[in-house]
C-alpha cells in the first residue's frame, strides 16, 4: 500500500509499505493492506511503518490519518 506523510511545510515520506502503526486518540492501531476505509485523529506519539528499506519510526505531535483503497495519508502537525 502507498503511504504519504505530510506536514504543513512539505511531504516527509512517500512510498510503498506493508504496515503503518499510529498513535490514535482512542489508542494506538495498525493499518495493513486491504484495511477498511477510516479517518482518525492522532495524538502525540510514535508513527511506525515497515518499508522495503526496513522499519522506520517518526515522532509526531498529532494529526489526522486517512485510509482509502490501499492508500494511507497521514497529515501531521509537526515532527518531534
Amino acid at each position: 500500500m502507498l503511504l504519504e506523510i505530510l506536514t504543513p511545510d512539505k511531504k516527509v515520506y512517500a512510498g510503498e509499505v506493508t504496515s503503518v502503526s499510529v498513535p490514535g486518540t482512542s489508542g494506538s492501531f495498525e493499518v495493513l493492506n486491504n484495511h477498511a476505509p477510516i479517518i482518525s485523529t492522532l495524538e502525540k506519539g510514535s508513527l511506525k511503518f515497515k518499508a522495503k528499506e526496513g522499519n522506520q519510526e517518526m515522532n509526531i505531535s498529532g494529526g489526522v490519518i486517512e485510509v482509502l483503497a490501499d492508500k494511507v495519508v497521514v497529515l501531521v502537525e509537526s515532527l518531534l
